[in-house]
């Protein structure tokens, strides 16, 4: 393998810096979102429908515990590519090193009230009546496992940060790879039930932890860390802090909105309702693989450069990434709209099921391809350390829109209210990002191109 170096993301095409960073990431992604694809499609067909309904139930606590670590490494790898822009390896270290002081403790205290509090959680998460026992198997074993899974995420984004896209999609597919195996040997052969798919989502964590943690005692990382490193320091926290927001705020709104989606349909369609919502998450991570691929290898490319005080190139990463996710984005959009009910059909076998999937699924994906340019212009703003117009910009889509239309939207039109929810938001979240990019563009970046 090619040395790589966090010089490239300064020196290189855009077009082929790019291209060399997004394909690992959207690998890792697809790579990702199969497993959870398949996860879902195992339990699904060896375990039933109920199963799915409580995985969908427990996503959105281990997840927000697990954004810790996602947040405070996005967080900071802005910091990370933005020091390495500008030469100062020092800070980049220090970051780091605070980054995995922060995650092992807020994730271990937050690990400790989920588990004190989970009969209380389950059902406030649309755990109630048959999918109540199997979530509650599901999320005590997955919960031990959380701390694990933030620390990784804590370590592909600095992977990232240091310009190193395939040591990261590696870092993807290895714990995608051992769930999916797991799966089939807990569920299937050894018929463990909902613990089988439990341990081999755990033990997929640490699997991945032991790559993450050779690479960065390898040579293979620019940041050699040491005791010193490890000083708590008040200043990284804050920036961390402010930038990693963004992140934990979206990843709250989104345990909110499946807190409310998962309710609401239940009272509309039962189980089966809150089985259909599943199906079409897991389609969202799938699906959108490729874009949100390109999402993360813009964020290096932007946040080097804009450190580096390159803003021609910046511009340019910006323009490119927009263009590139949009027509990805048409490209899912046609594909959704003609193999819904194929798709639907892999899930499950259940007509109730089956009757209403498909056209749900047409409606959330409907804005597809305009989604890419809200995505990417949030995306930025993290990136060169703007924190708050990132953090508007990040929940205007599922936060300030998608949130009031589902509470509003399903008293007048029912189960359709909550599917025709989706595209509204994308439309109205696009339109605002669009002309804060644009402004941006025009004040910041554009009058610094010759510069």
């Amino acid at each position: 393998m090619a040395k790589v170096s966090s010089e490239d993301l300064g020196n290189k095409p855009i077009g082929k810096l790019l291209l060399k960073q997004a394909a690992p990431a959207s690998i890792g992604i697809l790579v990702m979102s199969l497993n959870v694809l398949v996860d879902t499609i195992f339990v699904g067909n060896w375990i039933g429908s109920t199963a799915i309904a409580a995985i969908n139930v427990v996503l959105p606590i281990s997840f927000f515990i697990a954004a810790l670590g996602m947040s405070i490494g996005i967080g900071g790898a802005s910091i990370i590519s933005r020091a390495l822009g500008a030469g100062n390896t020092l800070k980049a270290s220090n970051t780091f090193g605070n980054q995995i002081l922060l995650t092992i403790s807020l994730c271990t205290v937050l690990v400790g009230v989920g588990l004190l509090f989970a009969d209380s959680l389950i059902p406030a998460f649309g755990g109630k009546g048959a999918i109540f026992e199997p979530a509650k198997i599901y999320y005590r074993v997955v919960l031990y496992g959380v701390p694990i899974l933030a620390l990784n995420m804590v370590g592909n984004n600095v992977m990232r940060a240091e310009g190193k896209p395939t040591f990261a999609m590696v870092g993807m597919i290895v714990p995608s790879i051992a769930n999916i195996i797991g799966d089939y040997i807990f569920i299937n052969v050894l018929d463990w039930g909902m613990y089988g798919a439990a341990w081999a989502t755990t033990g997929s964590y640490i699997l991945c932890f032991c790559y993450i943690f050779f690479f960065f005692i390898s040579k293979k990382s620019e940041l050699k860390l040491r005791l010193s490193h490890f000083k708590i320091n008040f200043s990284i926290f804050r920036e961390i802090g402010s930038l990693g927001f963004v992140t934990l705020a979206r990843q709250a709104v989104v345990s909110i909105i499946y807190l409310l989606m998962n309710n609401i349909l239940f009272d509309l369609a039962g189980e089966s309702g809150v089985a259909v919502y599943a199906i079409i998450g897991r389609m969202l991570m799938f699906a959108l693989f490729p874009v949100l691929g390109i999402t993360q290898g813009f964020l290096p490319i932007a946040g080097y450069n804009y450190g580096a005080k390159n803003y021609d190139r910046v511009r340019k990463s910006i323009n490119k990434a927009i263009i590139s996710a949009c027509i990805l984005g048409v490209l899912i959009f046609i594909s959704i709209m003609f193999f819904a009910d194929g798709i639907a059909g892999v899930f499950t076998s259940d007509q109730d099921i089956l009757s209403r999937a498909p056209n749900a699924m047409r409606w959330v994906f409907a804005a597809t391809p305009i989604i890419a340019l809200q995505l990417i212009g949030a995306a930025y703003f993290q990136a060169i350390g703007k924190a708050l117009p990132a953090l508007l910009l990040t929940l205007s889509r599922q936060g300030f829109f998608l949130i009031p239309l589902v509470l509003i939207l399903p008293k007048y039109y029912g189960e359709l209210g909550v599917w025709i929810s989706f595209p509204i938001a994308d439309v109205l979240s696009t339109i605002i990002t669009g002309y804060f990019v644009n402004r941006e563009i025009r004040q910041n970046l554009k009058a610094s191109q010759n510069s």
